[in-house]
């Protein structure tokens, strides 16, 4: 049997154009009619859009969130105690003050937080409302991100670094708000999750 290199070349080239067919395209997903990525590139960190969906109040749309990660997983347990970089985008779907804002996430935190955690936490919670405060209204279509990581969570707002909170139980305890036992919204937690 002779061989024959460029017979080899032409059977590697049918088997990576085969796998490349196969492979799965990333698609961005439209939650409320707001493009949400399914991908974000952040330095050299890659994260994959794990959940997405609509927070409402009463039947008012206030925001889509989505929830970026660099392993995605339907445990919000798991998400929550990672200490793998993870992003929570808040793209605003309609105008809400600082204020209402920031009492939406306190809430929350008393929500998913027993009260002797919370107590431990007043200082970085008092933190949080001023860099809320420092942000101010969120107007339509402004995105605020939540950076979590091992060493607390990053805020910004239309890719502006608003500050850090480094205290990694706090960066537990707020994305629970979202991801916790009473969350904000059952419906997006689940969404959230991919479920």
């Amino acid at each position: 049997m002779r061989f024959n290199p460029g017979g080899r070349t032409a059977a590697l080239s049918l088997i990576f154009a085969a796998c490349l067919a196969g492979a799965p395209a990333f698609a961005d997903v439209d939650v409320a009619g707001v493009r949400v990525p399914e991908q974000l590139a952040e330095g050299s960190q890659a994260m994959t859009l794990n959940g997405a969906g609509m927070r409402t109040r009463f039947v008012v749309k206030v925001y889509v969130a989505a929830l970026y990660v660099t392993t995605k997983s339907h445990d919000a347990a798991a998400l929550i105690d990672s200490t793998q970089p993870r992003r929570m985008r808040l793209r605003m779907l309609r105008d809400v003050d600082s204020k209402s804002l920031d009492g939406a996430l306190q809430d929350g935190l008393r929500d998913n937080t027993s009260s002797q955690e919370l107590a431990a936490l007043i200082a970085p919670a008092e933190r949080l409302s001023r860099l809320m405060s420092d942000i101010g209204a969120a107007r339509e279509g402004d995105v605020i991100d939540l950076d979590f990581d091992a060493r607390g969570v990053a805020i910004a707002s239309n890719g502006k670094p608003r500050g850090r909170i480094d205290d990694p139980a706090f960066a537990r305890a707020l994305l629970r708000v979202w991801l916790g036992d009473s969350p904000a919204q059952a419906s997006l937690k689940k969404a959230l999750l991919g479920n």
